[in-house]
């Protein structure tokens, strides 16, 4: 791939770890297959990563903001880069109920990241295993990619919000990697908006 590196925003629970319904036990933190490798390639590239992930269980009272943190530094600690590989990250806390702040779909932390990067939203890509990752996507002006690891069949999911044609979805994060390192984007993102 080719031109200006992307802004690659990855949810975390069902896409680059294990999905735990409520997850706030660091212990229990467990990647998914190929996750740390597809990082790797995706760093190697060029592109820019950035974590994003909707932890509604602080808004509802289940666990508080510092262990939703706690699991992210989990998981860092075991993708073992010499460094934290994402650029930023957001955990969005907010009940479903409250006016959306980051919470996706909500398109704010993508939008912020690219004024921060000087970068254009047709840069801005999602993955994740949920309509509202890939929601999130279009809503900022990029393109959402699904991957379906994580809770429930996300292609069954999409269906029902009427949605199947608009985003592809990948059994894995390996093969997501693949198709963002191997596809045009701009003309990928072009070919499935929606009018």
């Amino acid at each position: 791939m080719t031109g200006a590196p992307y802004l690659i925003f990855l949810d975390r629970d069902g896409t680059l770890i294990r999905h735990i319904p409520y997850l706030c036990d660091p212990d229990a933190v467990e990647l998914l297959p190929g996750v740390r490798d597809g990082l790797v390639r995706l760093k190697e590239a060029g592109h820019l990563l950035f974590l994003h992930t909707n932890q509604s269980g602080v808004g509802r009272g289940y666990f508080t903001l510092e262990q939703a943190i706690a699991c992210n530094e989990r998981m860092i600690e075991l993708l073992a880069f010499p460094s934290s590989p994402f650029e930023a990250i957001c955990v969005a806390p907010e009940h479903p109920d409250a006016e959306p702040v980051h919470r996706k779909p909500s398109p704010r932390f993508a939008l912020e990241m690219a004024k921060r990067h000087d970068a254009t939203p047709d840069q801005i890509v999602y993955i994740g295993d949920t309509p509202s990752d890939l929601l999130a996507a279009q809503a900022a002006g990029g393109l959402g990619i699904g991957v379906n690891s994580g809770d429930g069949p996300l292609p069954d999911r999409l269906k029902a919000q009427g949605l199947e044609a608009v985003f592809p979805v990948f059994d894995c994060f390996g093969a997501a990697v693949s198709h963002i390192l191997a596809t045009d984007l701009d003309s990928t993102k072009r070919d499935t908006e929606t009018p």
